[in-house]
């Protein structure tokens, strides 16, 4: 059993196994599941990924119950233009902007580790998983990854927006997200955690401001940028960059940023942009 990234690192190194699959044999002794049914399992989220990411990207303003509707469809409309980022990068940007539609439509999402920040793993995942043809078992097996990441995370530290700020939920999806893409695109187990440590990194001490207390802004708009972060974090590690501070102790560090953030910073709605003038429009 490991309970911490470095436990995780050496079990791997020590079994001379992928860290997906050191990851599988603790799921399968805590859950007392086979092989197959855990995947059957991961092959039934992902479905839901897939749905929550691409409902919105094709389809027009939908309700006016949401402050953000129509930002998918608008994401991807503008991703077949000259952009600045490239058409890759706008439509992951739109697949997390339909996850966070979904989300405050009440539909069904899989939170990832949060509904807050339910976009990043999905679009990140699915829109590499598509633009490079993969498998689905090598996607379920990034997937897989993420999860064994997200409970280290969840063990040690928070990844909730109350608790942490929003560095806790956004920075948790995007550092799992960034471990599994390095998987996805073949590199070691050591450049997947560091990717992790990266994602946290960029976005460390990042507060939770929701506008009239809803998750939906700035929340969708951090699902777009933490999708980008899980990209150039996962990039960072697959060009050979270590993180000069261990994982763990990134981890660490972002749990005490957000144990020591005043309460107007943690999903209260009191501080940030929650609280300027203009968010009273929306309450």
């Amino acid at each position: 059993m490991y309970h911490n990234i470095k436990e995780l690192l050496q079990a791997a190194e020590d079994r001379k196994e992928p860290l997906w699959r050191v990851i599988l044999t603790q799921e399968q002794e805590l859950t007392q599941k086979t092989e197959e049914e855990i995947f059957a399992e991961l092959s039934r989220r992902y479905q839901i990924m897939k749905e929550s990411a691409e409902r919105y990207m094709k389809k027009e303003k939908q309700s006016k119950e949401s402050l953000i509707d129509g930002l998918a469809y608008q994401q991807y409309q503008y991703s077949k233009q000259d952009t600045l980022c490239g058409e890759r990068l706008n439509k992951i940007m739109s697949m997390a902007f339909s996850c966070s539609e979904v989300n405050a439509t009440m539909g069904k999402i899989c939170a990832a580790p949060t509904a807050g920040s339910c976009g990043i793993l999905p679009a990140t995942l699915i829109g590499i998983s598509q633009e490079y043809g993969l498998t689905l078992q090598t996607t379920l097996e990034g997937l897989l990854i993420a999860s064994g990441i997200g409970a280290i995370i969840t063990r040690n530290a928070t990844v909730s927006g109350a608790e942490g700020g929003c560095q806790a939920e956004c920075g948790s999806a995007a550092a799992m997200a960034a471990a599994a893409l390095v998987h996805m695109r073949s590199g070691s187990n050591e450049a997947m955690v560091h990717a992790a440590a990266f994602a946290f990194i960029h976005i460390m001490g990042l507060i939770c401001d929701p506008v009239a207390g809803m998750v939906q802004v700035p929340c969708a708009f951090r699902n777009a940028s933490g999708a980008i972060n899980a990209l150039l974090s996962a990039d960072l590690a697959l060009s050979g960059a270590r993180s000069l501070i261990p994982p763990d102790e990134v981890i660490e560090a972002m749990y005490q940023v957000g144990k020591g953030m005043p309460k107007e910073f943690k999903e209260t709605s009191l501080g940030g942009i929650a609280a300027a003038g203009s968010a009273t429009h929306y309450t």
